[in-house]
C-alpha cells in the first residue's frame, strides 16, 4: 500500500513542476494533505519527488529510446517516469514497482494503456544497462539540464562547468555550524561519536554528517548548539565580519540562518528584514532557538517608509533575491523552471532594493552583496552596475563559490562606502 500510494503522489510532483510550481512547496502541500503518511513514506516520496527532478533529463531521454512514438497522455508519462527513476536509482523491489505502475496506468483512461505500460518497464528492466551508457552521448540526458543552461555555464565557467554539472547530479550534503558559544566543530564531533553518527569537520565551526539524518537526531540541535545551514552560506556571516556593538542589518533574512551567524560571531544589534511574514516566522524560531534576539521587519526592501527608522546601519548583509542558479543540487527542479531570460529580469529587481539598502549604510560601512546564483548577470554585472551608479561605493572583496561536493554555489561582493 505505501508503494503504491507515494509512487501516485510522486507523479503529482512531476506534473506540478511541468505546471511551473516550486517542488519543495508542492511536496509540503501534498504531505500536508495527507496526514496518514508514515515518516518512512514522506521519505520515500521525497527521495522520489527530488530523484526524478534530478535525473529527468536522462529518464525522459531513455524512455524515448523505448518508444515509438512520443506518448500524448502527460499521466501515462509521468507513472512511467516515476516507476523507471525506481528502477534505475532506488533499492524498491522491481516486480513490485512494475506491479504498482501497471496498476496505476490501468486506471488512465479505459486502460487502453496498461499493457503498454508494462511491456515499456519491463523493457526498460532488460535494456537498462545499454541505455544509461547512451545517455552520454546527448547532452541533456548525460548533464541532466537543459541544453541552454548547460551552454551558459560553459561559457561563464570554462574551467569548471563539468565539475559543476557533476555536482548538480549529485545529493546534498547535511552540514552543520556549530554555534561557537557554546563548542567548536572538534567538541561536537565528540557528541556525535557517541551516538555513532559519522561525521567530518569542514573547518572550526562547520561539520558534514556523512548520512543525512533528520535534525531530532542531533545532539543537542533543540538547546541550540548546531544549525543546518551550507558550507557556502557560511561564508556570507564571515565576509561580512560582525563587530561587538555594531548595527547591522540583514536584508531579506527569512530562513534566518545567516541571521543567526551573524549574532553568534558578534554581540550586535540585528535588523532581521523580509518581505514574507510566513518566512519571516522561521526567522524568530531560529533566533529562539538559538536564544538570541533581534528586530524583525516585514517590508519591502526598497520600500523605506515602511521599516526603516533614519538610523544609519555599520553593515549591510543584502543577500538578494536571485534564481537561486547555485543550489540546484538541493532544488534540482530549478533548472528546469528557469529560463534564459531569468536572470537578467532578477537583475533588474535587485537593482531598486540595492540603491535602496546603500541610503542606510553610514558612511565607513559595508555591504555584502549576496546571491545563491551563478549567473554573472545578477552577480559580476550587477556589482559593476552599481559601483557605476555610487560614486562612494569601493569593492574591496569579490568571492564566487562554485558548487562540489560540500557546498552550494554562492557569490559575495562586499562593498565600503566612502
Amino acid at each position: 500500500m505505501s508503494l503504491s500510494i507515494v509512487q501516485k503522489l510522486a507523479t503529482q510532483t512531476l506534473a506540478a513542476v511541468d505546471s511551473g510550481k516550486n517542488l519543495s512547496d508542492e511536496l509540503a502541500n501534498i504531505i500536508s494533505q495527507h496526514p496518514d503518511l508514515s515518516t518512512q513514506d514522506k521519505g520515500m516520496l521525497q527521495d522520489l519527488a527530488y530523484g526524478c527532478q534530478r535525473y529527468l533529463g536522462s529518464l525522459k531521454y531513455m524512455l524515448g529510446k523505448l518508444l515509438n512514438k512520443p506518448i500524448d497522455n502527460q499521466a501515462l508519462e509521468y507513472h512511467l517516469l516515476v516507476a523507471m527513476y525506481q528502477l534505475n536509482h532506488t533499492r524498491n523491489a522491481p516486480h513490485a514497482v512494475v506491479n504498482e505502475a501497471v496498476e496505476h496506468i490501468g486506471k488512465i483512461g479505459r486502460g487502453q494503456y496498461r499493457s503498454f505500460a508494462n511491456a515499456i518497464l519491463r523493457r526498460f528492466q532488460r535494456e537498462r544497462e545499454s541505455l544509461n551508457k547512451a545517455c552520454k552521448f546527448d547532452d541533456v540526458a548525460k548533464y541532466n539540464m537543459p541544453i541552454w543552461l548547460h551552454k551558459v555555464f560553459q561559457n561563464q565557467y570554462p574551467k569548471y562547468w563539468h565539475n559543476m554539472a557533476t555536482a548538480f547530479q549529485s545529493h546534498p550534503p547535511l552540514t552543520l555550524r556549530v554555534n561557537r558559544r557554546h563548542m567548536d566543530a572538534a567538541q561536537y564531533l565528540q557528541l556525535l561519536q557517541e551516538q555513532d553518527i559519522a561525521a567530518k569537520a569542514l573547518d572550526d565551526y562547520a561539520i558534514r554528517i556523512n548520512t543525512p539524518i533528520p535534525v531530532s537526531q542531533l545532539p543537542k540541535f533543540t538547546e541550540g548548539v548546531v544549525s543546518v545551514q551550507d558550507f557556502g552560506a557560511q561564508q556570507a556571516a564571515y565576509l561580512l565580519n560582525p563587530q561587538n556593538g555594531e548595527r547591522i542589518l540583514d536584508a531579506c533574512a527569512a530562513p534566518g540562518g545567516k541571521t543567526g551567524h551573524i549574532l553568534e560571531l558578534a554581540d550586535c544589534s540585528v535588523t532581521a528584514l523580509d518581505i514574507d511574514a510566513n518566512r519571516l516566522a522561521y526567522v524568530r524560531e531560529n533566533l529562539d532557538r538559538l536564544r538570541f534576539q533581534a528586530a524583525l521587519k516585514c517590508a519591502p526592501a526598497q520600500d523605506l517608509s515602511a521599516w526603516y527608522d533614519d538610523c544609519l546601519f555599520d553593515a549591510i548583509l543584502a543577500d538578494v533575491p536571485c534564481t537561486a542558479s547555485g543550489t540546484i543540487k538541493r532544488n534540482p527542479d530549478i533548472k528546469w523552471l528557469r529560463r534564459p531570460s531569468d536572470a537578467l529580469k532578477t537583475a533588474r529587481q535587485q537593482e531598486p532594493m540595492l540603491d535602496a539598502l546603500w541610503t542606510t549604510l553610514k558612511s565607513g560601512g559595508r555591504m555584502l552583496l549576496a546571491t545563491c546564483s551563478l549567473f554573472e548577470e545578477e552577480n559580476q554585472q550587477q556589482c559593476q552596475k552599481f559601483l557605476q551608479r555610487h560614486a562612494d561605493a569601493t569593492l574591496r572583496q569579490e568571492k564566487v563559490i562554485l558548487p562540489n561536493e560540500k557546498q552550494d554555489g554562492f557569490y559575495y561582493a562586499l562593498i565600503d562606502k566612502k
